[in-house]
Protein backbone atom coordinates (compact mmCIF):
# COMPACT_ATOMS: atom_id res chain seq x y z
CA UNK A 1 0.00 0.00 0.00
CA UNK A 2 3.13 2.42 -0.04
CA UNK A 3 3.57 5.33 -2.69
CA UNK A 4 5.44 3.45 -4.90
CA UNK A 5 9.10 4.24 -5.65
CA UNK A 6 10.95 4.74 -8.94
CA UNK A 7 13.67 2.99 -10.20
CA UNK A 8 15.41 6.25 -10.35
CA UNK A 9 15.01 7.51 -6.85
CA UNK A 10 18.77 8.39 -5.74
CA UNK A 11 20.35 8.46 -9.07
CA UNK A 12 21.77 11.78 -10.54
CA UNK A 13 20.11 13.41 -12.75
CA UNK A 14 21.17 12.44 -16.29
CA UNK A 15 22.54 15.51 -18.48
CA UNK A 16 19.92 15.93 -21.32
CA UNK A 17 16.88 15.50 -18.98
CA UNK A 18 18.07 19.22 -16.56
CA UNK A 19 16.25 22.01 -16.80
CA UNK A 20 16.42 24.49 -19.51
CA UNK A 21 16.59 27.73 -17.54
CA UNK A 22 16.07 29.85 -20.55
CA UNK A 23 12.74 28.46 -21.65
CA UNK A 24 11.48 28.90 -17.81
CA UNK A 25 12.16 32.31 -17.37
CA UNK A 26 10.88 32.78 -20.53
CA UNK A 27 7.64 31.41 -20.08
CA UNK A 28 7.77 33.23 -17.13
CA UNK A 29 6.92 36.27 -18.73
CA UNK A 30 5.27 35.56 -21.74
CA UNK A 31 2.48 33.00 -20.43
CA UNK A 32 -0.50 34.83 -19.39
CA UNK A 33 -2.44 32.56 -16.90
CA UNK A 34 -6.14 32.36 -17.64
CA UNK A 35 -8.48 33.45 -14.65
CA UNK A 36 -11.23 31.57 -16.04
CA UNK A 37 -9.37 28.12 -15.35
CA UNK A 38 -8.79 27.00 -11.79
CA UNK A 39 -5.45 25.80 -11.90
CA UNK A 40 -4.16 28.89 -13.60
CA UNK A 41 -5.88 31.13 -10.65
CA UNK A 42 -4.05 32.34 -7.48
CA UNK A 43 -3.90 29.82 -5.52
CA UNK A 44 -2.82 30.47 -1.46
CA UNK A 45 -2.21 26.92 0.18
CA UNK A 46 -0.34 26.70 3.53
CA UNK A 47 2.77 27.98 2.54
CA UNK A 48 1.97 30.56 -0.13
CA UNK A 49 1.13 30.44 -3.72
CA UNK A 50 3.10 27.74 -5.93
CA UNK A 51 3.02 26.90 -9.72
CA UNK A 52 5.61 26.33 -12.53
CA UNK A 53 5.55 28.53 -15.29
CA UNK A 54 5.46 25.86 -17.92
CA UNK A 55 1.78 24.95 -17.20
CA UNK A 56 0.87 28.95 -16.21
CA UNK A 57 0.80 28.34 -12.81
CA UNK A 58 3.19 30.91 -11.67
CA UNK A 59 3.96 33.64 -13.90
CA UNK A 60 4.54 37.25 -13.97
CA UNK A 61 1.19 38.06 -13.97
CA UNK A 62 0.80 36.18 -10.99
CA UNK A 63 3.04 37.55 -8.94
CA UNK A 64 2.32 40.99 -9.85
CA UNK A 65 -1.52 40.90 -8.71
CA UNK A 66 -0.38 39.05 -5.65
CA UNK A 67 2.04 41.91 -5.15
CA UNK A 68 -0.88 44.21 -5.42
CA UNK A 69 -3.00 42.71 -3.06
CA UNK A 70 -0.30 42.48 -0.83
CA UNK A 71 -0.22 46.21 -0.97
CA UNK A 72 -3.88 47.05 -0.93
CA UNK A 73 -3.79 44.52 2.47
CA UNK A 74 -1.30 46.49 4.49
CA UNK A 75 -3.33 49.57 3.57
CA UNK A 76 -6.77 48.04 4.80
CA UNK A 77 -4.81 46.66 8.32
CA UNK A 78 -2.77 49.99 8.66
CA UNK A 79 0.29 47.81 8.14
CA UNK A 80 2.96 51.09 7.43
CA UNK A 81 6.48 49.75 8.55
CA UNK A 82 8.90 48.16 6.08
CA UNK A 83 8.11 44.66 4.20
CA UNK A 84 11.69 42.67 4.34
CA UNK A 85 11.64 40.06 1.34
CA UNK A 86 13.76 37.39 0.15
CA UNK A 87 14.43 34.71 -2.07
CA UNK A 88 15.44 31.20 -2.41
CA UNK A 89 18.00 30.25 -5.01
CA UNK A 90 14.98 28.21 -7.49
CA UNK A 91 15.46 29.86 -11.61
CA UNK A 92 11.92 31.92 -10.76
CA UNK A 93 12.70 33.32 -7.16
CA UNK A 94 14.88 36.58 -9.19
CA UNK A 95 12.44 37.39 -12.03
CA UNK A 96 9.81 37.09 -9.07
CA UNK A 97 11.90 39.23 -7.09
CA UNK A 98 11.53 42.00 -9.33
CA UNK A 99 8.24 41.78 -10.47
CA UNK A 100 7.45 42.38 -6.71
CA UNK A 101 9.57 45.03 -6.59
CA UNK A 102 8.13 47.04 -9.30
CA UNK A 103 4.85 47.05 -7.64
CA UNK A 104 5.76 47.59 -4.13
CA UNK A 105 7.85 50.46 -5.38
CA UNK A 106 5.02 52.37 -6.95
CA UNK A 107 2.51 51.98 -3.82
CA UNK A 108 5.37 53.21 -1.79
CA UNK A 109 6.00 50.39 0.28
CA UNK A 110 9.57 50.60 2.12
CA UNK A 111 11.15 47.35 0.73
CA UNK A 112 14.11 45.61 2.47
CA UNK A 113 16.25 43.68 -0.34
CA UNK A 114 18.92 41.73 1.11
CA UNK A 115 22.68 43.31 1.14
CA UNK A 116 24.66 42.23 -1.91
CA UNK A 117 21.96 40.59 -4.05
CA UNK A 118 21.81 37.59 -1.10
CA UNK A 119 19.97 34.91 -0.77
CA UNK A 120 17.61 35.14 2.12
CA UNK A 121 16.20 31.74 3.87
CA UNK A 122 12.56 31.98 5.42
CA UNK A 123 13.50 31.85 9.07
CA UNK A 124 16.16 35.10 8.47
CA UNK A 125 12.83 37.17 6.97
CA UNK A 126 10.96 35.60 9.75
CA UNK A 127 13.92 37.14 12.31
CA UNK A 128 14.14 40.32 10.89
CA UNK A 129 10.58 41.26 10.97
CA UNK A 130 10.20 40.12 14.34
CA UNK A 131 13.24 41.85 15.47
CA UNK A 132 12.13 44.74 14.14
CA UNK A 133 8.53 44.83 15.98
CA UNK A 134 10.04 44.26 18.97
CA UNK A 135 8.13 46.59 21.42
CA UNK A 136 6.76 48.22 18.87
CA UNK A 137 2.85 48.77 18.36
CA UNK A 138 2.62 50.89 15.41
CA UNK A 139 4.48 50.96 12.34
CA UNK A 140 4.83 47.15 12.14
CA UNK A 141 6.86 45.51 9.43
CA UNK A 142 5.82 42.29 7.57
CA UNK A 143 7.30 40.21 4.58
CA UNK A 144 7.14 38.14 1.42
CA UNK A 145 9.55 35.09 0.98
CA UNK A 146 9.92 33.98 -2.79
CA UNK A 147 10.39 30.62 -2.37
CA UNK A 148 8.56 26.95 -3.34
CA UNK A 149 10.66 25.17 -0.57
CA UNK A 150 11.91 21.82 -1.24
CA UNK A 151 9.90 21.42 -4.34
CA UNK A 152 11.36 20.72 -7.90
CA UNK A 153 13.48 23.24 -9.97
CA UNK A 154 10.71 24.54 -12.64
CA UNK A 155 8.79 25.54 -9.44
CA UNK A 156 7.93 29.32 -8.21
CA UNK A 157 6.46 30.24 -5.00
CA UNK A 158 5.32 33.56 -2.95
CA UNK A 159 4.21 33.77 0.65
CA UNK A 160 3.09 36.03 2.93
CA UNK A 161 4.34 37.14 6.44
CA UNK A 162 2.53 39.26 8.25
CA UNK A 163 3.72 40.88 11.33
CA UNK A 164 3.42 38.20 13.37
CA UNK A 165 6.20 37.26 11.47
CA UNK A 166 4.97 33.67 10.62
CA UNK A 167 3.13 32.27 7.58
CA UNK A 168 -0.15 34.14 6.84
CA UNK A 169 -3.47 32.37 8.36
CA UNK A 170 -6.42 31.42 6.80
CA UNK A 171 -8.35 34.51 6.47
CA UNK A 172 -5.36 36.61 5.22
CA UNK A 173 -4.69 34.30 2.80
CA UNK A 174 -7.95 34.39 1.54
CA UNK A 175 -8.43 37.97 0.80
CA UNK A 176 -5.53 38.05 -0.96
CA UNK A 177 -6.02 35.41 -3.23
CA UNK A 178 -9.08 37.21 -4.14
CA UNK A 179 -7.92 40.18 -4.34
CA UNK A 180 -5.11 38.87 -6.61
CA UNK A 181 -7.67 36.83 -8.71
CA UNK A 182 -9.92 39.91 -9.50
CA UNK A 183 -7.13 41.81 -10.69
CA UNK A 184 -6.04 39.13 -13.13
CA UNK A 185 -9.42 39.01 -14.34
CA UNK A 186 -9.32 42.76 -14.37
CA UNK A 187 -6.07 42.03 -16.81
CA UNK A 188 -4.14 43.46 -14.48
CA UNK A 189 -5.29 47.14 -14.94
CA UNK A 190 -5.33 48.41 -11.60
CA UNK A 191 -1.62 46.91 -10.72
CA UNK A 192 0.54 49.94 -10.01
CA UNK A 193 3.77 49.50 -11.39
CA UNK A 194 7.36 50.93 -11.93
CA UNK A 195 10.36 50.15 -14.13
CA UNK A 196 12.23 47.52 -12.34
CA UNK A 197 15.78 50.30 -12.45
CA UNK A 198 13.10 53.33 -11.10
CA UNK A 199 12.12 50.80 -8.40
CA UNK A 200 15.38 49.79 -7.58
CA UNK A 201 16.41 53.67 -7.34
CA UNK A 202 13.18 54.78 -5.24
CA UNK A 203 13.89 55.98 -1.86
CA UNK A 204 11.88 53.22 -0.60
CA UNK A 205 14.27 50.65 -1.93
CA UNK A 206 16.30 49.99 1.04
CA UNK A 207 18.91 47.45 1.71
CA UNK A 208 19.07 44.96 4.45
CA UNK A 209 22.04 42.54 6.12
CA UNK A 210 19.36 39.83 6.74
CA UNK A 211 22.91 37.07 7.19
CA UNK A 212 25.41 39.48 9.71
CA UNK A 213 21.38 40.21 11.50
CA UNK A 214 20.75 36.57 11.23
CA UNK A 215 24.17 34.81 12.25
CA UNK A 216 24.86 37.46 15.08
CA UNK A 217 21.88 36.21 16.92
CA UNK A 218 22.61 32.89 16.70
CA UNK A 219 23.83 32.35 20.41
CA UNK A 220 20.45 33.47 21.94
CA UNK A 221 18.87 30.36 20.37
CA UNK A 222 21.62 28.12 20.91
CA UNK A 223 24.61 26.62 23.15
CA UNK A 224 27.45 27.35 20.70
CA UNK A 225 30.18 27.02 23.83
CA UNK A 226 29.36 23.37 24.55
CA UNK A 227 29.76 22.60 20.80
CA UNK A 228 32.85 24.40 20.20
CA UNK A 229 34.05 22.94 23.33
CA UNK A 230 33.09 19.40 22.57
CA UNK A 231 35.12 20.30 19.34
CA UNK A 232 33.24 18.30 17.20
CA UNK A 233 33.51 17.64 13.67
CA UNK A 234 30.38 18.97 11.96
CA UNK A 235 29.04 18.38 8.15
CA UNK A 236 26.36 20.95 6.53
CA UNK A 237 25.16 20.15 2.98
CA UNK A 238 22.90 23.72 2.21
CA UNK A 239 22.18 21.62 -1.22
CA UNK A 240 21.97 24.86 -3.03
CA UNK A 241 19.62 26.49 -0.98
CA UNK A 242 19.48 30.09 0.47
CA UNK A 243 21.50 29.92 3.30
CA UNK A 244 24.47 28.65 1.18
CA UNK A 245 26.53 31.22 2.46
CA UNK A 246 25.45 31.45 5.97
CA UNK A 247 26.93 28.83 6.78
CA UNK A 248 30.92 29.48 6.83
CA UNK A 249 29.65 32.84 8.36
CA UNK A 250 28.37 30.73 11.49
CA UNK A 251 31.24 28.68 11.81
CA UNK A 252 33.57 32.00 11.74
CA UNK A 253 31.56 33.74 13.80
CA UNK A 254 31.34 30.86 16.67
CA UNK A 255 34.85 29.20 15.62
CA UNK A 256 33.06 25.61 15.50
CA UNK A 257 34.59 23.83 13.18
CA UNK A 258 31.67 23.12 10.17
CA UNK A 259 32.86 21.62 6.85
CA UNK A 260 30.29 23.02 3.94
CA UNK A 261 30.36 20.14 1.80
CA UNK A 262 29.11 22.11 -1.54
CA UNK A 263 28.56 25.60 -2.40
CA UNK A 264 27.62 25.11 -5.52
CA UNK A 265 24.65 27.02 -6.80
CA UNK A 266 23.09 25.64 -9.89
CA UNK A 267 19.15 26.66 -10.47
CA UNK A 268 19.06 22.94 -12.48
CA UNK A 269 20.02 21.73 -8.66
CA UNK A 270 21.78 19.11 -11.62
CA UNK A 271 24.02 18.17 -8.54
CA UNK A 272 20.90 16.35 -6.48
CA UNK A 273 20.10 12.96 -6.35
CA UNK A 274 16.55 11.93 -7.44
CA UNK A 275 14.24 11.62 -5.28
CA UNK A 276 11.42 8.97 -4.45
CA UNK A 277 9.66 9.85 -7.32
CA UNK A 278 12.67 10.13 -9.76
CA UNK A 279 12.29 14.29 -9.78
CA UNK A 280 14.67 16.27 -8.50
CA UNK A 281 13.64 17.75 -4.82
CA UNK A 282 15.48 19.21 -2.48
CA UNK A 283 14.16 17.33 0.77
CA UNK A 284 17.12 17.24 3.40
CA UNK A 285 14.25 14.55 5.11
CA UNK A 286 14.29 12.03 1.67
CA UNK A 287 17.41 9.61 2.01
CA UNK A 288 16.81 9.61 -1.77
CA UNK A 289 17.52 13.33 -2.27
CA UNK A 290 20.61 12.80 0.52
CA UNK A 291 22.19 11.06 -0.71
CA UNK A 292 25.50 13.21 -0.76
CA UNK A 293 25.40 13.97 2.88
CA UNK A 294 24.41 10.27 3.88
CA UNK A 295 27.68 8.99 1.90
CA UNK A 296 29.88 11.43 3.84
CA UNK A 297 28.19 10.25 7.31
CA UNK A 298 31.41 8.79 8.92
CA UNK A 299 33.99 12.02 8.30
CA UNK A 300 31.41 14.04 10.95
CA UNK A 301 30.14 13.60 14.17
CA UNK A 302 27.23 15.00 13.43
CA UNK A 303 25.86 16.61 9.87
CA UNK A 304 22.69 18.24 8.62
CA UNK A 305 21.12 19.32 5.35
CA UNK A 306 18.48 21.92 4.76
CA UNK A 307 15.90 22.41 1.54
CA UNK A 308 16.24 25.40 -0.55
CA UNK A 309 14.85 27.81 1.09
CA UNK A 310 16.22 26.18 4.57
CA UNK A 311 12.87 25.95 6.54
CA UNK A 312 13.16 21.88 7.13
CA UNK A 313 16.33 20.11 8.35
CA UNK A 314 17.82 16.56 7.57
CA UNK A 315 20.02 15.10 10.40
CA UNK A 316 22.54 12.42 9.31
CA UNK A 317 24.28 10.61 12.28
CA UNK A 318 26.72 8.35 12.67
CA UNK A 319 24.76 5.75 14.89
CA UNK A 320 21.87 5.77 12.69
CA UNK A 321 22.48 7.43 9.15
CA UNK A 322 19.64 10.00 8.38
CA UNK A 323 16.85 10.18 10.91
CA UNK A 324 13.57 10.87 9.71
CA UNK A 325 11.63 14.35 10.96
CA UNK A 326 9.55 12.39 13.51
CA UNK A 327 12.74 10.79 15.33
CA UNK A 328 14.49 14.15 15.52
CA UNK A 329 11.54 15.88 16.69
CA UNK A 330 10.84 13.36 19.26
CA UNK A 331 15.12 13.74 20.65
CA UNK A 332 15.08 17.60 20.06
CA UNK A 333 11.82 17.81 22.65
CA UNK A 334 13.28 16.02 24.76
CA UNK A 335 16.78 17.61 25.34
CA UNK A 336 15.05 21.39 24.99
CA UNK A 337 12.76 20.88 27.47
CA UNK A 338 15.37 18.81 30.23
CA UNK A 339 17.74 21.57 29.15
CA UNK A 340 16.57 25.23 29.07
CA UNK A 341 15.69 26.04 32.48
CA UNK A 342 14.58 29.57 31.74
CA UNK A 343 11.53 28.33 29.27
CA UNK A 344 8.35 29.01 31.19
CA UNK A 345 7.09 25.79 33.40
CA UNK A 346 3.61 26.62 31.45
CA UNK A 347 5.33 26.36 27.96
CA UNK A 348 4.07 23.82 25.64
CA UNK A 349 4.92 21.25 22.97
CA UNK A 350 3.09 21.98 19.87
CA UNK A 351 2.90 19.36 17.04
CA UNK A 352 0.56 18.33 14.08
CA UNK A 353 -2.08 16.02 14.24
CA UNK A 354 0.06 13.93 11.93
CA UNK A 355 3.19 14.04 13.91
CA UNK A 356 3.97 10.95 15.67
CA UNK A 357 2.28 9.75 19.21
CA UNK A 358 5.53 8.96 20.41
CA UNK A 359 5.70 13.06 20.73
CA UNK A 360 2.66 12.64 23.27
CA UNK A 361 4.75 10.47 25.40
CA UNK A 362 7.56 12.59 25.27
CA UNK A 363 5.39 15.75 26.16
CA UNK A 364 3.49 13.01 29.08
CA UNK A 365 6.37 11.84 30.60
CA UNK A 366 8.04 16.16 30.63
CA UNK A 367 4.94 17.04 32.32
CA UNK A 368 4.11 19.16 29.46
CA UNK A 369 1.07 20.08 28.04
CA UNK A 370 0.81 18.53 24.44
CA UNK A 371 -0.86 21.42 21.88
CA UNK A 372 -1.98 19.34 18.88
CA UNK A 373 -3.04 21.37 15.76
CA UNK A 374 -3.86 20.60 12.59
CA UNK A 375 -1.24 20.78 9.21
CA UNK A 376 -0.08 23.90 8.58
CA UNK A 377 2.99 25.92 10.85
CA UNK A 378 0.16 28.89 11.18
CA UNK A 379 -0.88 27.46 14.13
CA UNK A 380 2.13 27.86 16.06
CA UNK A 381 2.75 31.70 15.78
CA UNK A 382 0.69 32.97 18.69
CA UNK A 383 1.72 30.51 20.99
CA UNK A 384 5.81 31.26 19.95
CA UNK A 385 4.95 35.26 20.19
CA UNK A 386 3.76 34.64 24.12
CA UNK A 387 6.07 31.75 25.03
CA UNK A 388 3.33 29.57 25.72
CA UNK A 389 4.66 27.39 23.56
CA UNK A 390 8.01 26.39 23.47
CA UNK A 391 9.10 24.16 20.30
CA UNK A 392 6.75 24.01 17.47
CA UNK A 393 7.07 20.74 15.12
CA UNK A 394 5.60 19.55 12.00
CA UNK A 395 6.11 15.99 10.47
CA UNK A 396 7.55 16.94 7.19
CA UNK A 397 10.61 18.37 9.02
CA UNK A 398 9.49 21.83 10.06
CA UNK A 399 10.46 23.23 13.38
CA UNK A 400 11.66 26.17 15.50
CA UNK A 401 12.04 26.44 19.30
CA UNK A 402 12.08 29.59 21.57
CA UNK A 403 15.70 31.73 22.33
CA UNK A 404 17.23 30.40 25.37
CA UNK A 405 15.68 32.92 27.67
CA UNK A 406 12.17 31.53 26.63
CA UNK A 407 10.93 34.48 23.73
CA UNK A 408 10.11 34.35 21.10
CA UNK A 409 12.95 33.40 18.14
CA UNK A 410 11.35 32.76 14.68
CA UNK A 411 7.46 32.11 13.99
CA UNK A 412 8.10 30.08 10.81
CA UNK A 413 10.22 26.71 10.77
CA UNK A 414 13.94 27.30 10.85
CA UNK A 415 16.12 24.38 9.19
CA UNK A 416 19.22 25.52 10.57
CA UNK A 417 18.65 26.31 14.41
CA UNK A 418 17.05 22.88 14.05
CA UNK A 419 20.22 21.67 12.41
CA UNK A 420 22.86 23.05 15.00
CA UNK A 421 20.76 21.94 17.51
CA UNK A 422 21.85 18.24 16.93
CA UNK A 423 25.36 19.62 17.23
CA UNK A 424 24.46 21.16 20.82
CA UNK A 425 22.62 17.50 21.82
CA UNK A 426 25.82 15.85 21.00
CA UNK A 427 28.10 18.13 22.48
CA UNK A 428 26.30 17.86 25.58
CA UNK A 429 25.17 14.68 25.97
CA UNK A 430 27.85 13.14 24.51
CA UNK A 431 25.25 11.13 22.33
CA UNK A 432 24.12 11.64 18.63
CA UNK A 433 20.69 12.14 17.96
CA UNK A 434 20.63 8.57 16.43
CA UNK A 435 21.63 7.35 20.01
CA UNK A 436 18.93 9.26 22.07
CA UNK A 437 16.41 8.02 19.81
CA UNK A 438 17.12 5.15 20.51
CA UNK A 439 17.18 5.51 24.48
CA UNK A 440 13.91 7.45 24.40
CA UNK A 441 12.31 4.28 22.71
CA UNK A 442 13.24 1.66 24.68
CA UNK A 443 11.58 3.90 27.65
CA UNK A 444 8.13 4.99 25.69
CA UNK A 445 8.48 2.28 22.57
CA UNK A 446 9.52 2.08 19.00
CA UNK A 447 6.70 3.71 16.50
CA UNK A 448 6.56 2.00 13.06
CA UNK A 449 4.47 4.69 10.54
CA UNK A 450 3.57 4.69 6.95
CA UNK A 451 2.05 7.10 4.78
CA UNK A 452 0.06 5.78 1.90
CA UNK A 453 -1.68 8.10 -0.85
CA UNK A 454 -4.48 7.02 -3.69
CA UNK A 455 -6.28 9.19 -6.10
CA UNK A 456 -9.75 10.55 -5.67
CA UNK A 457 -11.70 13.09 -7.37
CA UNK A 458 -12.76 16.54 -6.32
CA UNK A 459 -15.99 15.14 -4.72
CA UNK A 460 -14.39 11.88 -2.87
CA UNK A 461 -12.11 14.42 -1.60
CA UNK A 462 -14.57 16.66 -0.55
CA UNK A 463 -16.78 13.99 1.46
CA UNK A 464 -13.50 12.97 2.71
CA UNK A 465 -13.08 16.40 4.18
CA UNK A 466 -16.27 16.55 5.82
CA UNK A 467 -16.22 13.14 7.63
CA UNK A 468 -18.21 12.79 11.07
CA UNK A 469 -17.34 11.43 14.16
CA UNK A 470 -20.74 9.53 13.98
CA UNK A 471 -19.57 7.79 10.78
CA UNK A 472 -16.87 5.34 12.48
CA UNK A 473 -19.30 2.87 13.33
CA UNK A 474 -16.82 0.39 14.59
CA UNK A 475 -15.96 -0.17 17.61
CA UNK A 476 -11.77 -1.20 17.07
CA UNK A 477 -9.13 -0.28 15.12
CA UNK A 478 -6.41 -3.37 14.33
CA UNK A 479 -7.95 -5.54 17.26
CA UNK A 480 -7.64 -2.33 19.88
CA UNK A 481 -10.64 0.13 21.27
CA UNK A 482 -11.17 3.02 19.49
CA UNK A 483 -10.24 6.01 22.04
CA UNK A 484 -11.05 8.93 20.35
CA UNK A 485 -12.10 9.46 16.56
CA UNK A 486 -11.38 12.93 16.00
CA UNK A 487 -12.55 15.66 13.26
CA UNK A 488 -11.39 18.53 14.93
CA UNK A 489 -7.78 19.23 16.67
CA UNK A 490 -7.50 18.82 20.49
CA UNK A 491 -5.47 21.59 20.59
CA UNK A 492 -7.07 24.24 19.34
CA UNK A 493 -10.44 22.75 18.13
CA UNK A 494 -10.02 24.30 14.59
CA UNK A 495 -11.32 21.01 11.45
CA UNK A 496 -8.42 18.84 10.39
CA UNK A 497 -9.88 18.78 6.92
CA UNK A 498 -10.21 14.95 7.76
CA UNK A 499 -10.60 11.99 10.19
CA UNK A 500 -8.18 10.72 12.70
CA UNK A 501 -8.91 7.67 14.95
CA UNK A 502 -6.85 6.78 17.65
CA UNK A 503 -6.17 3.72 20.03
CA UNK A 504 -3.84 3.17 22.78
CA UNK A 505 -0.94 1.51 20.34
CA UNK A 506 -2.09 3.27 17.18
CA UNK A 507 -3.16 5.92 15.45
CA UNK A 508 -4.42 6.97 11.68
CA UNK A 509 -5.48 10.18 9.99
CA UNK A 510 -6.89 10.39 6.24
CA UNK A 511 -6.91 13.72 4.93
CA UNK A 512 -7.67 15.00 1.29
CA UNK A 513 -4.77 16.57 -0.59
CA UNK A 514 -5.01 20.43 -0.61
CA UNK A 515 -3.10 20.51 -4.14
CA UNK A 516 -4.12 17.44 -6.17
CA UNK A 517 -6.34 14.92 -6.58
CA UNK A 518 -5.18 12.22 -3.98
CA UNK A 519 -6.23 11.61 -0.11
CA UNK A 520 -3.30 10.61 2.32
CA UNK A 521 -3.61 7.81 4.81
CA UNK A 522 -1.00 8.52 7.82
CA UNK A 523 -0.29 5.96 10.47
CA UNK A 524 1.78 4.47 12.76
CA UNK A 525 1.73 2.01 15.55
CA UNK A 526 3.96 0.79 18.59
CA UNK A 527 3.13 -2.65 18.18
CA UNK A 528 5.50 -2.96 15.36
CA UNK A 529 5.10 -3.38 11.15
CA UNK A 530 2.23 -6.01 11.02
CA UNK A 531 -0.27 -3.96 13.64
CA UNK A 532 0.55 -0.80 11.16
CA UNK A 533 -0.62 -3.04 7.89
CA UNK A 534 -3.80 -3.99 10.15
CA UNK A 535 -4.09 -0.02 10.69
CA UNK A 536 -4.06 0.88 6.75
CA UNK A 537 -5.76 -1.85 5.64
CA UNK A 538 -9.10 -0.80 8.02
CA UNK A 539 -8.24 2.73 7.46
CA UNK A 540 -8.45 2.36 3.55
CA UNK A 541 -12.03 0.06 4.33
CA UNK A 542 -13.71 2.86 6.44
CA UNK A 543 -12.42 5.59 3.11
CA UNK A 544 -13.96 3.02 0.92
CA UNK A 545 -16.96 2.73 2.64
CA UNK A 546 -17.30 6.59 3.22
CA UNK A 547 -16.90 6.98 -0.70
CA UNK A 548 -19.54 3.98 -1.27
CA UNK A 549 -21.91 5.51 0.95
CA UNK A 550 -21.52 9.13 -0.71
CA UNK A 551 -22.81 7.40 -3.69
CA UNK A 552 -25.49 5.68 -2.72
CA UNK A 553 -23.98 1.94 -4.05
CA UNK A 554 -20.71 0.09 -3.09
CA UNK A 555 -18.23 0.68 -5.11
CA UNK A 556 -19.22 3.98 -6.79
CA UNK A 557 -17.60 6.85 -7.17
CA UNK A 558 -18.64 9.89 -4.18
CA UNK A 559 -21.24 12.40 -5.51
CA UNK A 560 -21.28 16.01 -4.70
CA UNK A 561 -21.33 16.44 -0.85
CA UNK A 562 -24.69 18.08 -0.21
CA UNK A 563 -25.15 21.80 0.59
CA UNK A 564 -25.33 20.86 4.31
CA UNK A 565 -21.25 20.12 3.97
CA UNK A 566 -19.07 21.59 6.30
CA UNK A 567 -17.41 24.46 4.64
CA UNK A 568 -14.68 24.77 7.08
CA UNK A 569 -13.56 21.04 7.13
CA UNK A 570 -13.50 21.19 3.47
CA UNK A 571 -11.36 24.50 3.31
CA UNK A 572 -9.09 22.97 5.80
CA UNK A 573 -8.15 21.01 2.99
CA UNK A 574 -8.97 22.94 0.29
CA UNK A 575 -5.83 25.70 2.17
CA UNK A 576 -3.45 23.01 3.52
CA UNK A 577 -1.12 23.31 0.41
CA UNK A 578 1.36 20.48 0.38
CA UNK A 579 3.21 21.08 3.60
CA UNK A 580 5.24 17.44 2.74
Amino acid sequence: MSTRVSPLAGSPARAGERLDVAQLIAAYYSRRPDPSVPAERVAFGTSGHRGSSFDGTFNEAHVLAISQAICRFRNKEGISGPLFIGIDTHALSAPALESALEVLAANGVEVMLAKGGEYTPTPAVSHAILVYNRGREAHLADGIVVTPSHNPPDSGGFKYNPPNGGPADTAVTAWIEAAANALLVANLKDVARLPLEQARRAATTHEHDYLGSYVGDLGSVLDFAAIRGAQLKLGVDPMGGAGVHYWARIAERYGINLAVVSEEVDPTFSFMTRDWDGRIRMDPSSAYAMQRLIGMKDRFDIAFGCDTDHDRHGIVTRSAGLLPPNHYLSVAIDYLFHNRPRWSERAAVGKTLVSSALIDRVAARLGRPLYEVPVGFKWFVAGLVDGSLGFGAEESAGATFLRIDGSVWTTDKDGIVAALLSAEITARTGQDPGARYRNLTHDLGEPAADRVEARATVEQKAVLAKLSAQQVTRRELAGEKIEKVLTRAPGNDAPIGGLKVVTHNGWFAARPSGTEDIYKIYAESFRGDDHLRAILVEAQALVDDAFAAAAGAPGGSAAPPPPSADKDAVAAWQNEGDPN
